[in-house]
């Protein structure tokens, strides 16, 4: 932990205060990264896009996820087998799973594409212009749904069958035992599956990179896959400089992004538990 955790933090914190390019030495420069990353617009657009991706994958894999395992935790025949496919991609590499879906909405031979020409509809550029934020998060839903089902599951099981039995006798249908039962008893569950929703869709960048890498005009950039651009850049036809010094300095500042993120989220979680 002190090696693989500790030190690597305590080497960041400190070269947020240099101009550091990965070779050569290290020079001193104060807060000027800090001061660079406040007038940086490209950092702060792939935030905004942050902001849309992870709201986007949040409000829809969770709710969906939710409605699958209370289907999937009834007496349905063949359970455990649904639960196992729809759980399986959670296992896949990200890159394969991400790869696979590239070759299905590749723009110009991709899989899809070639569904819709043969019935006489046009192409779609679902990696390019306005799409492709979209589709990034209906691969996000696709790869994360069976993990938050598991975890509902999981929930769901912990909930005494009586209460159930009890409101099917004073005559409460599915929807009323949904609604009045399964959700609020889920509360602390919920909040922690939120939680780790939240701080996943704002860390999520691989997907993205093998997708569009932050593409077309940087739409689909999100933060932690600008921090991984400064940090280990790749070239595209066009001299790309390694920089350490802003990179940490950025990637401190998205800690306290996300950190904040989350804090607010607890705040009005514990508020309305308080209410109710």
């Amino acid at each position: 932990m002190a090696a693989l955790g500790i030190y690597p933090i305590l080497w960041a914190l400190r070269y947020m205060f240099y101009d550091y390019k990965g070779y050569g030495a290290a020079k001193f420069i104060g807060i000027q990264n800090f001061q660079r990353l406040l007038h940086d617009e490209q950092l702060w657009h792939a935030v905004t896009n942050t902001l849309i991706y992870g709201a986007g994958k949040v409000a829809i894999t969770l709710p969906i996820a939710l409605l699958l395992a209370v289907i999937l935790n009834s007496k349905l025949q063949g359970r455990n087998v649904l639960r196992g496919i729809y759980f399986m991609p959670t296992i896949l590499s990200t890159a394969v799973m991400s790869t696979v879906f590239y070759i299905i909405f590749n723009t110009y031979n991709g899989l899809l594409n070639q569904i819709l020409k043969s019935v006489g509809l046009p192409s779609v550029e679902w990696l390019g212009t306005e799409h492709a934020m979209f589709t990034t998060i209906l691969i996000a839903f696709w790869g994360g749904l069976g993990n938050y089902m598991l975890l509902f599951i999981a929930g769901l099981q912990g909930i005494p069958k009586d209460v159930y039995e009890s409101a099917s006798i004073d005559g409460a249908n599915s929807y009323h035992k949904l609604v009045y039962i399964t959700i609020p008893m889920l509360g602390p569950v919920l909040n922690i599956i939120m939680m780790i929703a939240i701080i996943s869709a704002l860390e999520s960048y691989e997907s993205i990179m093998v997708l569009t890498g932050g593409g077309p005009a940087g739409k689909t950039e999100v933060m932690y896959l600008y921090l991984f651009k400064l940090l280990f850049p790749v070239s595209t036809g066009e001299s790309m400089t390694q920089e350490i010094g802003y990179g940490s300095a950025v990637a401190f500042v998205l800690a306290l992004v996300v950190g904040a993120i989350t804090g607010l989220y607890l705040w009005v979680s514990r508020k309305i538990n308080n209410i109710y």
